[in-house]
C-alpha cells in the first residue's frame, strides 16, 4: 500500500482526493494537513473523506507526519502552504503530487528549485480530458495558422481565488506554441473600455466566476467565415481526483525530476 498525506485536506478538491484514496485498494490515506486554527485540524481524516474512522488526524504541520508517508499531495490556496510543504518533502526525500495554481513567477522558480531533488508531478489540471485538449489546441493552432484569432474563456465556482485559471494559462501557452508566439508578449487578459481593434497576434484569455461551476474551458479559433471551438466541461471534481490518483501511482518509485500529466499518461 502506498501511504498518502494530503496538504490542504480541508478544501473541496482535496476532499474528493481523500475519498477516492480511501476507496482504492492500493492507496492508504495516513494523514492530512491544514493551516493552524483551521476547523478540521484534529479531526480524523476519514471523517473528511466520508470514510470509516482511520485513527489518523489532521495536523497543522506536515513535519509531524511526513516520516510516515510515501507520497505527499498538495492543493492549496494561497500557494504558500505548498511551498512550505515542498521544503519539508525535499528535506525528507518524499515524492509530491502538486496541483496548486496561482504561483507567481518567483514562487514557481522557488518551487522548482526546492523540488529538484525529489520526484514531483506538477500540473495545473489533472483531468485526462484536459490533458488531451491541451495537445489538440496546440496542434489546431499550428494547422490553422496566423489567419485565425484565438480566444480562451474559462469558468469556475465563486470561491476560486486565482484568475485566470492555471488550466486557461496552460491552454494559452499551448496556443502560443502552436502559433510560434511568445505568450508574455501577446497575451491579453480581459478587455474593458476603448481597447481599439484586436491585433492579429494577440491571444485573449477571459475568466468567469459563478455559483458552483466545477470547471469549463473553451478555446475558440475565429477565422473569416468560420469558427472552430475545442472545449472541456467537468461535471464532477472526481475527474481531477482520479488523475491525481494516477499521478500518485506514477510518481512512486520515479527518479527525481519534475513531471506533468503528459508524462503520467505517456503522451510524448
Amino acid at each position: 500500500m502506498t501511504r498518502v498525506a494530503i496538504v490542504g485536506i480541508g478544501g473541496r478538491m482535496c476532499g474528493r482526493i481523500a475519498h477516492l484514496t480511501q476507496a482504492s485498494d492500493d492507496l492508504d490515506l495516513v494523514g492530512g494537513v491544514e493551516a493552524q486554527g483551521h476547523p478540521v485540524v484534529g479531526r480524523d481524516v476519514g471523517e473528511l473523506s466520508g470514510s470509516a474512522h482511520t485513527g489518523h488526524q489532521v495536523v497543522d504541520n506536515l513535519e509531524n507526519i511526513v516520516g510516515t508517508t510515501d507520497v505527499v499531495v498538495a492543493f492549496t490556496a494561497p500557494p504558500d502552504p505548498t511551498l512550505a510543504a515542498a521544503e519539508i518533502c525535499s528535506g525528507a526525500g518524499k515524492p509530491m503530487v502538486v496541483g496548486t495554481t496561482g504561483l507567481s513567477d518567483a514562487q514557481l522558480e522557488t518551487f522548482r528549485n526546492t523540488c529538484s531533488n525529489i520526484p514531483c508531478v506538477f500540473a495545473p489540471n489533472y483531468s485526462v480530458g484536459v490533458t488531451v485538449l491541451t495537445r489538440l489546441v496546440e496542434e489546431a493552432a499550428r494547422i490553422l495558422g496566423a489567419e485565425y484569432d484565438a480566444e480562451i474563456v474559462e469558468a469556475h465556482h465563486r470561491y476560486k481565488t486565482d484568475a485566470p485559471s492555471g488550466t486557461a494559462l496552460a491552454l494559452a501557452e499551448a496556443t502560443a506554441r502552436g502559433f510560434e508566439r511568445d505568450l508574455s508578449k501577446v497575451g491579453v487578459y480581459g478587455r474593458h473600455g476603448d481597447t481599439g481593434a484586436r491585433t492579429a497576434a494577440e491571444i485573449g484569455v477571459h475568466a468567469m466566476r459563478a455559483g458552483d461551476i466545477v470547471g469549463e474551458h473553451t478555446v475558440m479559433f475565429g477565422g473569416i467565415g468560420e469558427t472552430v471551438q475545442l472545449a472541456h466541461r467537468a461535471q464532477s471534481r472526481d475527474t481531477f481526483a482520479t488523475g491525481v490518483l494516477r499521478s500518485i501511482r506514477y510518481i512512486t518509485g520515479a527518479d527525481a525530476g519534475m513531471y506533468d500529466m503528459f508524462d503520467v499518461l505517456g503522451i510524448a
